[in-house]
Protein backbone atom coordinates (compact mmCIF):
# COMPACT_ATOMS: atom_id res chain seq x y z
CA UNK A 1 0.00 0.00 0.00
CA UNK A 2 1.32 3.44 -0.92
CA UNK A 3 3.32 5.61 1.44
CA UNK A 4 2.50 3.81 4.65
CA UNK A 5 -1.22 4.67 4.49
CA UNK A 6 -3.95 2.45 5.91
CA UNK A 7 -4.18 -1.01 4.41
CA UNK A 8 -7.20 -1.44 2.16
CA UNK A 9 -8.65 -4.88 2.71
CA UNK A 10 -11.07 -6.87 0.60
CA UNK A 11 -12.44 -10.37 0.32
CA UNK A 12 -12.33 -12.08 -3.08
CA UNK A 13 -14.59 -15.02 -3.85
CA UNK A 14 -12.17 -17.41 -5.53
CA UNK A 15 -13.39 -20.59 -7.19
CA UNK A 16 -10.08 -21.24 -8.95
CA UNK A 17 -11.54 -20.44 -12.36
CA UNK A 18 -10.70 -17.88 -15.01
CA UNK A 19 -13.13 -15.20 -13.90
CA UNK A 20 -12.51 -15.29 -10.15
CA UNK A 21 -8.74 -15.37 -10.68
CA UNK A 22 -8.95 -12.32 -12.93
CA UNK A 23 -11.12 -10.61 -10.29
CA UNK A 24 -8.42 -11.36 -7.69
CA UNK A 25 -5.77 -9.87 -9.99
CA UNK A 26 -7.96 -6.78 -10.42
CA UNK A 27 -8.40 -6.40 -6.65
CA UNK A 28 -4.64 -6.44 -6.22
CA UNK A 29 -4.23 -3.94 -9.08
CA UNK A 30 -6.81 -1.74 -7.33
CA UNK A 31 -4.50 -1.54 -4.33
CA UNK A 32 -6.25 -3.99 -2.03
CA UNK A 33 -4.73 -6.53 0.33
CA UNK A 34 -7.09 -9.42 -0.43
CA UNK A 35 -8.23 -12.42 1.52
CA UNK A 36 -9.37 -15.09 -0.92
CA UNK A 37 -12.43 -17.11 0.09
CA UNK A 38 -13.23 -20.52 -1.37
CA UNK A 39 -15.82 -23.15 -0.49
CA UNK A 40 -15.75 -26.89 -0.19
CA UNK A 41 -19.48 -27.22 -0.71
CA UNK A 42 -19.95 -30.75 -1.97
CA UNK A 43 -19.11 -29.96 -5.58
CA UNK A 44 -18.43 -32.77 -8.05
CA UNK A 45 -14.66 -32.52 -7.78
CA UNK A 46 -11.86 -30.83 -5.84
CA UNK A 47 -9.91 -29.75 -8.93
CA UNK A 48 -11.09 -26.14 -8.80
CA UNK A 49 -10.16 -25.88 -5.11
CA UNK A 50 -6.68 -27.13 -5.92
CA UNK A 51 -6.43 -24.39 -8.54
CA UNK A 52 -7.63 -21.77 -6.07
CA UNK A 53 -4.90 -22.84 -3.65
CA UNK A 54 -2.24 -22.57 -6.34
CA UNK A 55 -3.46 -19.12 -7.36
CA UNK A 56 -3.24 -17.95 -3.75
CA UNK A 57 0.27 -19.39 -3.44
CA UNK A 58 1.23 -17.54 -6.62
CA UNK A 59 0.11 -14.22 -5.15
CA UNK A 60 1.05 -14.97 -1.55
CA UNK A 61 -2.42 -14.00 -0.32
CA UNK A 62 -4.40 -15.38 2.62
CA UNK A 63 -6.78 -18.15 1.63
CA UNK A 64 -9.80 -19.13 3.71
CA UNK A 65 -11.62 -22.34 2.72
CA UNK A 66 -15.05 -22.86 4.26
CA UNK A 67 -16.70 -26.28 4.47
CA UNK A 68 -20.34 -25.89 3.54
CA UNK A 69 -22.39 -28.96 2.61
CA UNK A 70 -24.75 -28.06 -0.22
CA UNK A 71 -25.02 -31.66 -1.45
CA UNK A 72 -28.76 -31.64 -0.70
CA UNK A 73 -29.22 -28.75 -3.17
CA UNK A 74 -30.45 -29.97 -6.54
CA UNK A 75 -27.76 -29.26 -9.14
CA UNK A 76 -25.56 -31.18 -11.53
CA UNK A 77 -22.60 -29.66 -9.67
CA UNK A 78 -23.62 -31.21 -6.35
CA UNK A 79 -25.57 -34.34 -7.33
CA UNK A 80 -23.76 -36.99 -9.34
CA UNK A 81 -27.01 -38.58 -10.48
CA UNK A 82 -27.66 -35.42 -12.54
CA UNK A 83 -25.57 -35.31 -15.71
CA UNK A 84 -23.61 -32.20 -16.61
CA UNK A 85 -24.98 -30.95 -19.97
CA UNK A 86 -22.51 -31.37 -22.79
CA UNK A 87 -22.26 -29.74 -26.21
CA UNK A 88 -25.03 -27.20 -25.58
CA UNK A 89 -25.24 -24.66 -28.39
CA UNK A 90 -27.67 -22.07 -27.05
CA UNK A 91 -26.18 -21.07 -23.72
CA UNK A 92 -28.46 -18.79 -21.70
CA UNK A 93 -31.08 -18.82 -24.47
CA UNK A 94 -31.83 -22.43 -23.55
CA UNK A 95 -32.82 -21.38 -20.02
CA UNK A 96 -31.16 -21.81 -16.64
CA UNK A 97 -29.18 -25.07 -16.85
CA UNK A 98 -29.07 -27.89 -14.30
CA UNK A 99 -25.56 -26.75 -13.29
CA UNK A 100 -27.22 -23.85 -11.44
CA UNK A 101 -26.78 -24.36 -7.68
CA UNK A 102 -29.84 -22.82 -5.98
CA UNK A 103 -29.00 -19.53 -4.24
CA UNK A 104 -25.26 -20.32 -4.29
CA UNK A 105 -24.05 -16.76 -4.77
CA UNK A 106 -26.47 -15.53 -2.11
CA UNK A 107 -24.93 -18.00 0.34
CA UNK A 108 -21.34 -17.33 -0.74
CA UNK A 109 -21.71 -13.55 -0.72
CA UNK A 110 -23.28 -13.67 2.74
CA UNK A 111 -20.29 -15.51 4.17
CA UNK A 112 -17.92 -13.24 2.26
CA UNK A 113 -19.67 -10.14 3.61
CA UNK A 114 -19.47 -11.53 7.15
CA UNK A 115 -15.76 -12.21 6.72
CA UNK A 116 -15.26 -8.75 5.26
CA UNK A 117 -16.97 -7.13 8.23
CA UNK A 118 -14.87 -9.26 10.59
CA UNK A 119 -11.50 -8.25 9.11
CA UNK A 120 -12.30 -4.61 8.39
CA UNK A 121 -12.63 -5.03 4.63
CA UNK A 122 -14.83 -2.65 2.67
CA UNK A 123 -15.24 -4.70 -0.53
CA UNK A 124 -16.15 -8.16 -1.68
CA UNK A 125 -14.91 -8.93 -5.18
CA UNK A 126 -16.82 -11.45 -7.24
CA UNK A 127 -16.08 -12.65 -10.78
CA UNK A 128 -19.73 -12.51 -11.81
CA UNK A 129 -20.30 -12.01 -15.52
CA UNK A 130 -23.57 -11.27 -17.27
CA UNK A 131 -22.38 -11.40 -20.90
CA UNK A 132 -20.74 -14.75 -21.76
CA UNK A 133 -22.14 -16.90 -18.98
CA UNK A 134 -24.40 -19.90 -18.38
CA UNK A 135 -27.55 -17.94 -17.58
CA UNK A 136 -27.51 -18.06 -13.78
CA UNK A 137 -29.80 -15.45 -12.16
CA UNK A 138 -27.25 -14.67 -9.42
CA UNK A 139 -24.68 -13.40 -11.92
CA UNK A 140 -26.77 -10.44 -13.04
CA UNK A 141 -26.47 -6.71 -12.27
CA UNK A 142 -29.93 -6.37 -10.71
CA UNK A 143 -29.15 -9.19 -8.27
CA UNK A 144 -25.87 -7.61 -7.17
CA UNK A 145 -27.54 -4.19 -6.77
CA UNK A 146 -30.29 -5.73 -4.64
CA UNK A 147 -27.70 -7.60 -2.59
CA UNK A 148 -25.83 -4.40 -1.82
CA UNK A 149 -29.08 -2.81 -0.61
CA UNK A 150 -29.64 -5.79 1.66
CA UNK A 151 -26.15 -5.37 3.17
CA UNK A 152 -26.99 -1.74 3.92
CA UNK A 153 -29.92 -2.87 6.05
CA UNK A 154 -28.76 -6.19 7.48
CA UNK A 155 -25.21 -5.67 8.72
CA UNK A 156 -23.62 -3.62 11.49
CA UNK A 157 -21.36 -1.91 8.97
CA UNK A 158 -24.40 -1.08 6.87
CA UNK A 159 -26.53 0.47 9.58
CA UNK A 160 -23.50 2.45 10.79
CA UNK A 161 -23.20 3.99 7.33
CA UNK A 162 -20.24 2.18 5.80
CA UNK A 163 -21.65 -1.02 4.27
CA UNK A 164 -19.52 -3.62 2.56
CA UNK A 165 -19.73 -3.05 -1.18
CA UNK A 166 -19.80 -5.65 -3.92
CA UNK A 167 -17.19 -5.19 -6.65
CA UNK A 168 -17.91 -7.06 -9.87
CA UNK A 169 -15.26 -5.77 -12.28
CA UNK A 170 -16.03 -8.37 -14.96
CA UNK A 171 -19.80 -7.97 -14.97
CA UNK A 172 -20.15 -6.29 -18.37
CA UNK A 173 -17.15 -7.87 -20.11
CA UNK A 174 -17.24 -10.55 -22.78
CA UNK A 175 -15.24 -13.67 -22.05
CA UNK A 176 -12.67 -12.50 -24.60
CA UNK A 177 -12.40 -9.20 -22.73
CA UNK A 178 -11.90 -11.09 -19.47
CA UNK A 179 -9.08 -13.11 -21.05
CA UNK A 180 -7.48 -9.90 -22.32
CA UNK A 181 -7.79 -8.29 -18.88
CA UNK A 182 -6.32 -11.36 -17.18
CA UNK A 183 -3.38 -11.32 -19.57
CA UNK A 184 -2.87 -7.57 -19.09
CA UNK A 185 -2.85 -8.03 -15.29
CA UNK A 186 -0.48 -11.00 -15.62
CA UNK A 187 -2.94 -13.22 -13.80
CA UNK A 188 -1.77 -16.86 -13.60
CA UNK A 189 -4.43 -18.14 -16.00
CA UNK A 190 -2.40 -21.30 -16.54
CA UNK A 191 -3.26 -22.28 -12.96
CA UNK A 192 -7.02 -21.90 -13.39
CA UNK A 193 -9.67 -24.59 -13.82
CA UNK A 194 -13.07 -23.92 -15.36
CA UNK A 195 -14.42 -27.36 -16.30
CA UNK A 196 -17.56 -28.60 -14.52
CA UNK A 197 -16.09 -32.10 -14.63
CA UNK A 198 -13.02 -33.22 -12.71
CA UNK A 199 -10.04 -35.24 -13.89
CA UNK A 200 -6.59 -34.41 -15.15
CA UNK A 201 -7.84 -32.72 -18.31
CA UNK A 202 -10.79 -30.41 -18.94
CA UNK A 203 -13.58 -31.98 -20.96
CA UNK A 204 -13.92 -29.12 -23.46
CA UNK A 205 -17.63 -29.90 -23.89
CA UNK A 206 -19.47 -28.52 -20.85
CA UNK A 207 -20.85 -24.95 -20.94
CA UNK A 208 -17.97 -23.60 -18.88
CA UNK A 209 -15.29 -25.15 -21.08
CA UNK A 210 -16.98 -24.06 -24.30
CA UNK A 211 -17.40 -20.46 -23.13
CA UNK A 212 -13.79 -20.38 -21.92
CA UNK A 213 -12.37 -21.85 -25.13
CA UNK A 214 -14.34 -19.39 -27.24
CA UNK A 215 -13.13 -16.50 -25.08
CA UNK A 216 -9.47 -17.39 -25.52
CA UNK A 217 -9.97 -17.93 -29.23
CA UNK A 218 -11.73 -14.57 -29.72
CA UNK A 219 -9.10 -12.81 -27.60
CA UNK A 220 -6.35 -14.20 -29.81
CA UNK A 221 -4.61 -16.24 -27.12
CA UNK A 222 -4.09 -19.96 -26.69
CA UNK A 223 -5.85 -21.39 -23.66
CA UNK A 224 -3.13 -22.81 -21.35
CA UNK A 225 -5.54 -25.36 -19.84
CA UNK A 226 -5.04 -29.03 -20.73
CA UNK A 227 -8.03 -30.51 -22.52
CA UNK A 228 -9.07 -33.96 -23.59
CA UNK A 229 -7.53 -35.15 -26.85
CA UNK A 230 -9.05 -33.55 -29.93
CA UNK A 231 -10.53 -30.56 -28.09
CA UNK A 232 -9.58 -27.02 -29.08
Amino acid sequence: MAHGGPVKRCVVLLSGGLDSTTALAQAIADGYAPTALSFRYGQRHARELESAGRVCEHYGVAHAVVDLDLSSFRSALTRREIDVPMDREGGPDEGIPVTYVPARNIVFLSIAAGLAESIGADRVYIGANAVDYSGYPDDRPDFLEAYERMLEKGTKAGVEGHPVRIAAPLLDLSKADIVRLGMKLRAPLELTWSCYNGGDRACGRCDSCRIRLRGFREAGFEDPARYEEGVR
